[in-house]
């Protein structure tokens, strides 16, 4: 089974306004709402992949019954650990006319370490050594910053795989404790390694030093639209992005950490996995809001993906 974790979940509120201006009058023209968090949106393409998860977290009141609902509604399996507060509502917004994402974010619901343990607990009830935990996305108000370093030692110990999506304080704190994939983007390499990385052997190089340094078997590095580095202990594969019709970039990471979990649970090959995860992304790209993609398109675009070993 595959467990994801989202500790800091939200109602994701997605509009499109073109030609968005600062200071002024702006009109929406379309506008989505879905159950989002890093963690909830690699369950929903975990979905749509045909594989099954549980969702886990923290969710807060009408705000979190709502975003329950929704992803039950979609046959989606959850266990969240309601606590007082709100959970937080994020909005999105798409200037299609300049191209341009603006989140714009809620705080959330502020946490204490008693209840993240509580929620760590529940987690470590539920997985035996042949499960997957992605955990993922920010933290919420109150916890500690060695959050992830304590959740990823935690499963480890339990026997899961865990895959680790964070970036900047929270990636640097749960490479401490030697998470069995990380998929930062470049920019998030290059700041845990203090120096800028450009071309794929700069990334690979660095992705070798991260895995040495802590214990690390798999890096998948995402360059955006120019593609994507899978680094293993044995192999490194540099995959071209597709060009595709961009609807919303919103989401388009986890659709990657999705693909990710489901062919380390099928026992893909690495090229499959490539050819999986580089299909599943750019179809999320083609997608409005944090919507997943369906299978369909995914199918559609594996034969069109374009790789090499280096």
């Amino acid at each position: 089974m595959i467990y994801t974790v989202t500790l800091n979940p939200a109602l994701d509120k997605t509009v499109e306004i073109p030609s968005l201006t600062v200071d002024s009058v702006n009109r929406i023209t379309t506008m989505r709402t879905d159950p989002g968090g890093k963690g909830i949106n690699v369950s929903k393409v975990i979905d749509k992949l045909g594989k099954e998860s549980i969702a886990t977290g923290i969710l807060g009141g009408d705000t979190g019954n709502a975003i329950e609902s929704a992803l039950k509604s979609m046959g989606l399996k959850t266990s969240f650990r309601f606590v007082e507060g709100e959970t937080r509502t994020n909005l999105k917004v798409i200037d299609p006319v300049n191209h341009t994402n603006t989140d714009i974010n809620e705080p959330g619901i502020t946490v204490s370490e008693e209840i993240l343990n509580s929620v760590l607990q529940d987690l470590l009830a539920k997985v035996n050594d042949q499960d997957i935990v992605v955990i993922s996305g920010s933290l919420p108000k109150g916890s500690p910053k060695n959050t992830y370093c304590t959740w990823v030692k935690a499963c480890k110990e339990a026997g899961t795989k865990v895959i680790l999506d964070a970036d900047g304080d929270l990636l640097a704190a749960g490479l401490e404790a030697s998470p069995y994939l990380i998929k930062p983007n470049n920019h998030e390499l290059s700041g845990l390694l203090g120096r800028t990385l450009e071309t794929p052997e700069d990334l690979e190089k660095a992705a070798r030093e991260l895995m040495e340094k802590h214990s690390i078997s798999k890096i998948v590095v995402s360059m955006g639209g120019d593609g994507a580095l899978y680094v293993t202990k044995d192999e490194t594969i540099y995959a071209e992005g597709l060009k595709v019709p961009v609807g919303s970039t919103v989401g388009a990471g986890d659709s990657v950490v999705a693909s990710l979990a489901v062919a380390e649970e099928s026992g893909m090959s690495l090229e499959d996995t490539v050819r999986l995860s580089t299909a599943t992304g750019a179809a999320n790209v083609m997608c409005s809001g944090t919507q997943a993609a369906e299978y369909e398109v995914i199918r559609d675009l594996i034969p069109k993906v374009s790789f090499r070993r280096i």
